[in-house]
């Protein structure tokens, strides 16, 4: 099996996972970690066909990067609404946060 196929099934693995999580759970942290686990896994996806089309070029690990630094600061958004929510309500259950909606 070549390295692009096992890299690419590997990041749709992590994207399938992440999938489930998002769409199963009720919890804000179970539903924001099936969200990483899905750019996880797109970000894999995306180094295999980077290096397997461009090998000398390194501007897409940077690409990488930027996008892992959006993805920690998307969880410090989420954990901040989290907690936020967790210490007006008492809880941090989707299905109770009916009050966000605008």
């Amino acid at each position: 099996m070549s390295p692009l196929v096992l890299a690419l099934l590997v990041g749709a693995g992590l994207f399938g996972i992440g999938l489930y999580g998002a769409l199963s759970q009720t919890n804000l942290v179970m539903i924001m970690m099936g969200i990483e686990l899905m750019l996880g896994g797109a970000l894999v996806n995306l180094v295999a066909f980077w290096r397997y089309l461009h090998p000398d070029v390194y501007s897409g690990q940077v690409f990488v990067l930027v996008v892992m630094t959006a993805m920690a600061v998307e969880m410090a958004v989420g954990f901040a609404v989290g907690i936020a929510r967790f210490r007006a309500r008492g809880s941090v259950e989707m299905e109770e946060a009916v009050d966000l909606k605008g």
